[in-house]
C-alpha cells in the first residue's frame, strides 16, 4: 500500500521538529465555541488538530471558546465531549476561555494604562461605519484620545455592571489607516449583563472578543501549533500583534491556516442548522439529514467512515465543494465487508409453497456471502413467505429473468429453487398471493443445491419475521449548493428527503427488539446491509415492540471517482 504524503501541516511540524523549534514540544488545542452541536466539519479540524498531536506524540488539548453567554450552553459542551470521544480522540487537559477572564481583564488593564486601549461610546452602527473601506481608511472615534484616568474609570464602571449593554466597547488603539481593516481599533471587550455565564455566573459583566481572547489562550496554555481554517488568515496578524503587547519570552504560539470543508446538498451554517431544529424543519439537531456529528452518528456513519472520508480529501490552502457521494462511497467501503446481510421485503406480497407442508424448517446462512470467519445467522423457512412484489409478473417478458408462471425457476436466497404456478388478486385486480412449487433437493449448501438459475431473490418467513419500520433519508437540500442561492435558504430544502415505510425483515433482526442501551450518552446500535436495499442502522426509537431502521446509503454508489 502506498504510503500517503504529508499535508502542508504535517511537513510544517515536521521542519519545526528538525529545527528543534519549542525545544521538539508539539501542543495542540480543539476550541470549540459551546453555541451548539459540532458538524462534520468540525471533524475536519478535529481529525487535524488530535491527528497532529498523536502522530508526533504531542498533546491536544479541549478548550471551549465560551466568551459568549448569550449563546452559550451546558448542553453543547456535553455533546462536544461525547462526538470527540466517539470519533475516536483523546484530548490532553480540558480548559475553557472563562479560565483565563481574570488574565485577560488585567491584560485590559494593561492596554489601557499603556495607552494601547480606549472606551468608545459610540453605536455598534457608528464604529461600523468609521471603519472605512479596504482602500480607504477609517477614520478615528470622537472617543480615540481620552485620559488614560478616564478610560480606566469606565472600563471598570463596565465591569461593574454600571452601564447597559452596547453603551460601551473597548477598542484596542492601533491603526485606523491599516490595510488590514482587523488592525482599525478592533473591539477587545464588550458588556454583556443579560446572561449569566454557564461557569462564572455573574462574575463578570465584560467579556472579551475572540480576537483578543484566543491568542492569549494560546500562549497562555503553551500551544505550539494553532490550527484553524482559512477565514481566520486576515486575523493573523492581529493574534500575533496582541501577544507580541505583553510576551515576556522568546516563545510564541504560530497560528495555521487551512481550507474549510464545504459539502454539497448542505449546509454548515450554526445559525442556519439552529433555524431547521427551532422550526421544527428537522427532527433535531440528530436528525439523520442534519450534517451534525450526532446526526450522521445516527443515520449510520462509523467514526472510521467518517475519519477514512476526511483522509481522503485532505487538507490544502484553496477552498472547494466536496461531493456528497464521496461520503456516501466512503462509508460503503467501511460496511461492505463488516455489515450482516439480512433479507427485508419492502413491499410484501405473500408467497405458498404448494407442493410443502407447513413445518418450520431453521436454515443457516453465513452473514456476509464467503465469509464464514464473520459468522452465520438462522433464518425460518417454511411454506408461507413473503416476497418483494416486483419480484413476480403474472405474464413475464423474456427480460424478465425473476417469478413468473412458466416453469423457470429461480432461488430463494440460501434456501430453496422454486417455480411460479399463479396466482390470486382481490377485487381491485392486485395481486395478494402468488403460488409456487419449490425442488425439495435444491436446498442452498447441499449437493443438489448447485444447479443454477438466472434469479435470485430475497424472502422472510411469515410468522417468524419482524415488522419494522425503514426510514429511508436522501439529500437535505434540493440544490447543490445552498448557501449561495438566493433566497430564503428554507425554500429550498428537499420535500422527499424522508420516506418512511413499514417493511418485513427476517427473524435475525428479532434481537434488535430492546430498550437501547447507550455507553457515555451515546447510543450502542448494530449496522446491517439489507440485501438490495442498502446500508441501515437500528435507530435509538427502536423499543421492545417497534424495530425502526434507518438507511445510511443506497447500494448504488453514484460518485464518480
Amino acid at each position: 500500500m502506498e504510503e500517503k504524503s504529508l499535508n502542508f501541516i504535517e511537513q510544517i511540524v515536521e521542519k519545526d521538529l528538525q529545527e528543534g523549534k519549542n525545544n521538539g514540544r508539539i501542543q495542540t488545542r480543539f476550541p470549540p465555541e459551546p453555541n451548539g452541536y459540532l458538524h462534520i466539519g468540525h471533524a475536519k479540524a478535529i481529525c487535524m488538530d488530535f491527528g497532529i498531536a498523536e502522530k508526533y506524540n504531542g498533546v491536544c488539548n479541549l478548550r471551549f471558546d465560551d466568551t459568549n453567554p448569550v449563546k452559550e450552553d451546558v448542553e453543547y459542551v456535553d455533546s462536544i465531549m461525547q462526538d470527540i470521544k466517539w470519533l475516536g480522540f483523546k484530548w490532553g487537559n480540558v480548559y475553557y476561555a472563562s479560565d483565563y477572564f481574570q488574565q485577560l481583564y488585567d491584560l485590559a488593564i494593561r492596554f489601557i494604562k499603556e495607552g494601547k486601549a480606549y472606551v468608545d461610546e459610540q453605536t455598534a452602527e457608528q464604529i461600523a461605519e468609521q471603519k472605512g473601506t479596504p482602500t480607504e481608511p477609517g477614520v478615528a472615534s470622537p472617543f480615540r484620545d481620552r485620559p488614560i484616568e478616564e478610560n480606566l474609570r469606565l472600563f471598570q464602571a463596565m465591569q461593574n455592571g454600571e452601564i447597559p449593554d452596547g453603551k460601551m466597547v473597548l477598542r484596542a488603539k492601533i491603526d485606523m489607516a491599516n490595510p488590514n481593516m482587523h488592525f482599525r481599533d478592533p473591539i477587545m471587550f464588550r458588556i454583556i449583563t443579560t446572561h449569566p455565564h454557564h461557569r462564572t455566573g455573574r462574575k463578570w459583566n465584560v467579556y472579551p472578543m475572540y480576537d483578543f481572547a484566543h491568542g492569549q489562550s494560546d500562549y497562555f496554555e503553551g500551544v505550539t501549533h494553532s490550527i484553524c481554517t482559512l477565514e481566520f488568515v486576515v486575523h493573523r496578524p492581529l493574534y500575533d500583534y496582541f501577544i507580541d503587547q505583553f510576551a515576556d519570552t522568546d516563545y510564541r504560539p504560530h497560528q495555521y491556516e487551512f481550507n474549510r470543508l464545504n459539502i454539497t446538498y448542505t449546509v454548515m451554517s450554526k445559525r442556519k442548522m439552529l433555524q431547521l431544529v427551532k422550526e421544527g424543519l428537522v427532527r433535531g439537531w440528530d436528525d439523520p439529514r442534519m450534517p451534525t456529528v450526532c446526526g450522521l452518528r445516527r443515520r449510520g456513519y462509523t467514526p472510521d467512515a467518517i475519519r477514512e472520508f476526511i483522509n481522503k480529501i485532505g487538507y490544502t490552502k484553496v477552498e472547494g465543494m466536496i461531493d456528497l457521494g464521496l461520503l456516501e462511497h466512503t462509508l460503503r467501503e467501511n460496511q461492505k465487508e463488516t455489515a450482516p446481510r439480512v433479507c427485508a421485503i419492502f413491499d410484501p406480497v405473500k408467497l405458498i409453497i404448494t407442493n410443502r407442508e407447513a413445518q418450520p424448517e431453521t436454515i443457516v446462512a453465513e452473514n456476509i456471502d464467503g465469509h464464514p470467519e464473520l459468522g452465520t445467522r438462522e433464518m425460518i423457512f417454511d411454506r408461507e413467505l413473503y416476497i418483494e412484489r416486483g419480484d413476480f409478473q403474472e405474464v413475464g417478458d423474456k427480460n424478465f429473468f425473476r417469478l413468473s408462471p412458466g416453469g423457470r425457476e429461480v432461488r430463494l436466497k440460501n434456501a430453496y429453487i422454486i417455480q411460479a404456478t399463479g396466482c390470486e388478486k382481490d377485487a381491485e385486480g392486485n395481486i395478494t398471493t402468488v403460488f409456487a412449487t419449490f425442488d425439495p433437493n435444491s436446498k442452498s449448501g447441499t449437493e443438489g443445491g448447485n444447479r443454477k438459475t438466472k434469479s435470485t431473490i430475497n424472502w422472510v418467513e411469515c410468522q417468524s419475521c419482524v415488522d419494522a419500520e425503514a426510514r429511508l433519508y436522501d439529500r437535505l437540500f434540493a440544490v447543490e449548493n445552498p448557501s449561495a442561492e438566493e433566497g430564503d435558504f428554507r425554500d429550498l430544502l428537499n420535500p422527499n428527503s424522508l420516506e418512511i415505510k413499514q417493511i418485513k425483515v427476517e427473524s435475525a433482526l428479532r434481537k434488535e427488539l430492546h430498550a437501547t442501551e447507550y455507553v457515555d450518552g451515546i447510543a450502542q446500535v448494530n449496522h446491517y446491509q439489507l440485501l438490495k436495499q442498502g446500508y441501515f442502522v437500528v435507530d435509538p426509537d427502536t423499543t421492545a415492540e417497534h424495530l425502526v431502521l434507518n438507511r445510511t446509503a443506497s447500494l448504488k454508489d453514484n460518485w464518480q471517482k
